[in-house]
């Protein structure tokens, strides 16, 4: 199939892994997220990378550049400009947070799929993002 459609709400919902990996293309990414109550994703840069998030289910805090917080829900949408120091906190300590983002340029492998927090960890510091 060239380019990637589907239902990216219920896909979005239905993801039970911190990363998985639906769509790469030159100029894009797009991968679906869930983080475990009271997770988060750890600070991280992208030098070169806008990142667009939309939350789907659960509410998180983004933290940028250490100290600018922003509480966002369901239905909400958050851009980090490459070059910005960002977290995402699950706020909930009951309830995942599913949400899905968009690279651009792409920032993981294609097909990428990480089951958990610690396996992404564990690709990133092995140089496989």
């Amino acid at each position: 199939m060239t380019g990637y459609v589907g239902s990216i709400e219920k896909q979005t919902l239905s993801n039970k892994y911190f990363r998985q990996v639906l769509y790469t293309g030159k100029y894009a990414q797009l991968v679906v997220m869930c983080l475990q109550p009271g997770e988060e994703i750890g600070n991280e840069v992208h030098a070169k990378v806008d990142q667009f998030f939309r939350i789907e289910q659960g509410e998180a805090t983004f933290i940028f550049g250490g100290k600018e917080k922003h509480a966002v829900k369901d239905g909400d949408a958050v851009i980090v400009p490459a070059g910005t120091y960002h977290n995402v906190i699950n706020a909930s300590k009951t309830t995942q947070l599913k949400l899905y983002t968009i690279y651009s340029p792409p920032n993981h492998p294609a097909k990428t799929v990480h089951k958990t927090k610690a396996e992404a960890e564990k690709a990133e510091a092995e140089g496989h993002h």
